[in-house]
């Protein structure tokens, strides 16, 4: 009895991280491929990072620096909208930009091997399409189970599959969330979406002529604003009430509609369908599908203007065709806006019409819910028949219902993660949302459970905190027995559950965002969790580093505070998690060789292969160059341990590195990583991610100016003012100085490799006229390219900072060259979207935005200056051929000029907070070259070439050799385009008058990436 009453007494064991977990923690509805108890054994390496942050350990602060994880899967045929089209899931790559639930650009930044045996399903939805997934799959589902309020929930399909209906009644538990509207920037498009929409709707097929009904009239007046010129005719001809549009007529009426006004031999309409490849070939080109929201509504508009109609009742958009293209051209714009269409087919059938017997072709009907606060329509005649979103149902328009879950054939599945602020990405021809990875939380249950205390998670926004409650805690304390008792349902009446505050006896979790000042000082906090660091804002709202303020919270317990501070590393000498792994012990997993058994640290240098062949990975010994191989890794992981590689600044920080090459067998293969590593090469964005998620690493700036004497002895001979046959396109930046216009002129082909074209310099004050007439005789020149034919710049930026603003702006205004592109520099680093807008800049006195006001482009000057400073570093070795990405200069470039091209340098400085940051500065007055430069490269970026990769290259390439142009129009000697010492009088006596063939070169280069 005295023993058992000491039992009674005797406080339970204290356990680990790692032991709770073992104990109780139960893998769910979690991020995992291999769901049931938590085994610490796939993944010993985790081990002590887990016992680190246990109570009774002496480390007061632990730092994880890691790579990417990868997680559940889908069938590897499975369709991914991309920003450049569609990509089957086996075929994405480490780089490639996906969409988020929002409809928001992310990053694929990690993939799984392909996976063969899983039990697989599939989903079908109540729209007709379907996904097939393996039954690990996680769904972000709203769970219909209490009609009044349903569950926000994330579930497996293997959870979902006995529950598909509710009870035995006709209704659907499950539903998924449409996606919101995709976020892409404008695009220059050929031709404007709206008369684009009109002609495909119901326009001929081989011409520019629209059937209307004769009531819309209007029509012709939308099509004008525009900016094309529209007649609306009634012709004799014309069968019922059908009237006719005809868009830019070669044959031009006067106002009584009969009297020929003029005559014009091709309509430059009909000129530019052809160049998108439409004519007798209907279709919705791909760049079209791919432009900003704007521009596909006005599409839409069109398609519905010229097409479509809405039911008596105001509910139903539809659109009817016969042309399957069209039709699933018209699903993927609206599901890109976030609706949910319905398709149906009429079979053919006969019919008697005026008293003969007629048959009609099958057709498709597209229906879909819409309301008159976005309308489907231009003519108010439709548009006045729309309802408000007021009368309707928009939660139930904007859900999909999985209506069957069936088993299928067990088919390859492969997993990617995304860097979505949710994990979220769309999958489907339906841009279903879905889930990717995310990492086990144990130490968050371990406190809950083991070690009652106020806690303090921190994500980088106050929105992400909610869905990492969400998504996260919600889902750990339903899957998790322990967790469950501890802490009641959010429903429950005072419950103490809430999104952003989960209590439990002895203690509170709090989760609050790193740029919110007041939730980071709202509490003390024994225990800090401090996720995605490299994420955080530099400064929260005057107050200071939002580490700093975290941290200052648990000053208050002494030697018991613990804080765990886990990110992705980003860009050395900006990354915090670096800044705090260098200040610690720098732990390493050591794993000893199979062969000779020396322990040591996996790099990336020792994993050889074969070139082009991946599959040949092989780890390779660093004492003995034994080759290990994938299925070692489990013995390896098994006698693995960490061991510190520096002594801390801090004797009570302890830190941790560890990177997908210990991922375990049957996640992130050796051979992936060499396959990702290929694909990387020459796209430096690739490698900076590939770095950053696979090996856990930043990634170093190529901030430091390369020698400009060297650059003078590299200049090759090819003359100025010729284009080399290399470059498949021009662009150009203009720097405005206060007595002067600096424009550089740069061809450009695959790779990014690049030729200095042409230096001009045009003096004049930007406040006068004559400058600017001058630049818009330089675009309409021809320059001559090498081997024959001769090209025009294609896109042309204009910096508008500097003291003329206003004058810069006006004058701008006035030439409204769609090519010009005006621009303002900003500071700072945007790899993801480093040319931003366009944003209007013209308003009136009431604040409305001008219709046709100047548009105003943003540049992050910084990325494009590494970027440049990176290709200008580029060494040949000892190859003949230079590497792509290679900086061209020619041999009559002056000196000077390379001096101003290399005329800043990036530096690491402390601001006035003594926080970390770098920034570019000059090491010479004179930058005109550089900025030029980088003005040049965005117009690059503005053409697509970063947007359509491949593709963008390949079309140029084709349109070269399928139209070459005269040879004779190459100068027989001499720099002939090259400007005098009076840039004004070479640019006043052009060699070929603009008006006496009409343009080639800037549209030209459309014909490629539109097609």
């Amino acid at each position: 009895m005295r023993r058992r009453v000491g039992a009674m007494l005797r406080p339970p064991p204290q356990l680990t991280v790692s032991e709770w977990a073992e104990r109780h923690r139960m893998l769910g509805s979690r991020a995992s491929a291999e769901p049931g108890p938590w085994r610490t054994s796939r993944t010993p390496y985790l081990k002590d990072v887990m016992d680190a942050l246990s109570a009774v350990h002496p480390a007061r602060r632990v730092v994880f620096m890691k790579g990417a994880q990868v997680g559940a899967p889908l069938a590897i045929d499975t369709p991914i909208p991309t920003a450049e089209g569609w990509a089957a899931m086996g075929s994405l790559i480490v780089g490639d930009t996906l969409f988020d639930e929002r409809g928001r650009p992310c990053r694929v930044t990690g993939v799984s091997p392909i996976i063969i045996g899983r039990a697989c399903y599939r989903i079908t939805f109540d729209d007709g399409e379907s996904v097939v997934c393996d039954g690990e799959h996680r769904w972000p589902v709203w769970d219909f189970t209490d009609g009044e309020k349903p569950a926000a929930r994330v579930l497996h399909t293997r959870e979902m599959i006995k529950w598909v209906r509710i009870g035995r009644g006709p209704r659907y538990r499950y539903a998924i969330d449409c996606c919101a509207h995709a976020e892409l920037p404008d695009q220059d498009l050929l031709i404007h979406p709206y008369v684009l929409g009109m002609w495909l709707g119901d326009g001929s097929s081989a011409m520019n002529h629209i059937s209307v009904h004769e009531e819309d009239a209007e029509a012709a007046e939308h099509l004008q604003a525009c900016g094309v010129v529209a007649q609306f005719r009634l012709p004799r001809w014309r069968k019922g009430r059908c009237a006719n549009i005809v868009i830019d007529p070669t044959f031009r009426l006067a106002d009584d509609g009969e009297t020929l006004a003029s005559i014009q031999h091709r309509s430059q309409f009909t000129t530019r369908l052809r160049m998108l490849d439409v004519l007798d070939n209907k279709h919705i080109p791909a760049a079209y599908l791919r432009a900003s929201r704007e521009q596909r509504l006005d599409l839409i508009r069109g398609m519905m203007d010229s097409d479509g109609t809405i039911t008596p009742d105001g509910k139903r958009c539809e659109f009817s065709n016969a042309d399957r293209r069209l039709v699933d051209g018209m699903l993927e714009l609206l599901r890109s806006l976030g609706y949910k269409p319905t398709v149906y087919f009429a079979a053919s059938r006969r019919k008697v019409i005026n008293g003969q017997d007629r048959s009609s072709l099958g057709y498709w009907r597209v229906s879909w819910t819409a309301y008159c606060e976005e309308p489907m329509f231009r003519l108010s005649r439709k548009v006045a028949r729309m309802r408000s979103i007021a009368r309707g149902r928009p939660g139930k328009s904007r859900r999909r219902r999985i209506v069957s879950i069936e088993p299928t054939n067990s088919m390859p599945v492969r997993c990617i993660e995304v860097d979505s602020p949710n994990h979220l990405y769309l999958c489907g021809e339906g841009w279903i949302p879905t889930h990717n990875t995310e990492s086990g939380n144990n130490w968050l249950g371990y406190i809950m459970h083991h070690v009652p205390a106020p806690a303090l998670a921190v994500q980088p926004t106050v929105e992400l905190a909610k869905r990492f409650s969400r998504q996260r805690i919600d889902p750990l304390l339903e899957e998790t027995p322990a967790l469950r008792e501890r802490v009641a349902p959010a429903r429950a009446r005072d419950s103490g559950n809430t999104m952003l505050s989960k209590e439990f006896p002895g203690g509170i979790l709090v989760l609050t965002g790193a740029n919110s000042a007041v939730g980071l000082r709202s509490m003390t906090a024994r225990f800090l969790f401090l996720d995605e660091v490299d994420a955080y804002p530099g400064d929260v709202a005057g107050e200071g580093d939002p580490i700093a303020l975290a941290e200052a919270r648990a000053r208050t317990f002494g030697w018991r505070r613990k804080a765990f501070l886990v990110s992705t590393p980003t860009i050395a000498g900006r990354s915090r998690i670096e800044r705090e792994y260098a200040a610690s012990d720098q732990r390493r997993f050591f794993v000893p060789c199979p062969e000779c058994g020396e322990m040591q640290g996996l790099r990336f240098e020792r994993l050889l292969w074969e070139k082009g062949a991946p599959e040949t990975a092989r780890y390779h010994c660093i004492a003995c160059d034994h080759p290990m191989q994938e299925h070692d890794k489990t013995a390896m992981l098994g006698g693995g341990e960490w061991r510190a590689t520096a002594e801390g600044q801090d004797p009570h920080t302890i830190g941790f590195h560890i990177s997908a090459l210990y991922s375990p067998v049957g996640w992130l293969s050796w051979a992936q990583i060499a396959r990702d590593w290929e694909a990387a090469q020459g796209k430096p964005e690739d490698i900076k991610t590939f770095r950053n998620t696979v090996l856990g690493e930043t990634w170093q700036e190529q901030g430091e100016a390369p020698d400009w004497e060297r650059l003078v002895e590299r200049r090759e001979d090819f003359r100025m003012g010729v284009v080399p046959a290399g470059a498949l396109c021009l662009t150009a930046g203009v720097d405005v100085q206060d007595d002067r216009l600096e424009c550089d002129v740069w061809g450009w082909a695959e790779g990014f490799s690049s030729w200095l074209v042409d230096h001009v310099v045009i003096t004049g004050s930007p406040r006068d006229r004559e400058p600017w007439d001058d630049l818009s005789k330089l675009l309409a020149r021809d320059w001559p390219r090498q081997g024959g034919g001769a090209m025009r710049i294609a896109r042309l930026c204009v910096d508008t900072g500097g003291r003329d603003t206003a004058a810069v702006y006006g004058h701008l205004r006035r030439l409204r060259d769609p090519r010009i592109a005006p621009t303002k520099g900003i500071d700072g680093w945007n790899r993801a979207q480093p040319v931003q807008g366009p944003t209007p800049v013209d308003a009136l006195v009431n604040g409305q935005k001008l219709r046709r006001g100047l548009k105003l482009w943003t540049v992050s000057v910084s990325t494009w200056k590494a970027d440049l400073y990176r290709r200008l570093w580029l060494g040949r070795g000892d190859a003949e051929e230079v590497p792509p990405g290679w900086v061209h200069l020619p041999r009559g470039i002056e000196a000077e000029w390379v001096k101003q091209l290399v005329a800043e340098q990036l530096r690491t400085t402390n601001d006035r907070r003594g926080f970390a940051r770098q920034e570019w500065a000059k090491l010479r007055e004179r930058n005109e070259a550089l900025d030029c430069a980088v003005l040049a490269r965005a117009a690059l970026w503005l053409l697509g070439a970063d947007r359509y990769g491949e593709r963008f290259w390949q079309q140029l390439r084709d349109q070269i050799a399928d139209a070459p142009l005269r040879p004779s129009e190459l100068p027989a000697a001499g720099n002939v385009a090259h400007p005098p010492a009076s840039p004004q009088a070479e640019l006043a006596t052009p060699a070929t008058p603009p008006s006496a063939h009409r343009p080639r070169g800037w549209l030209a280069p459309r014909q490629g990436w539109l097609r």
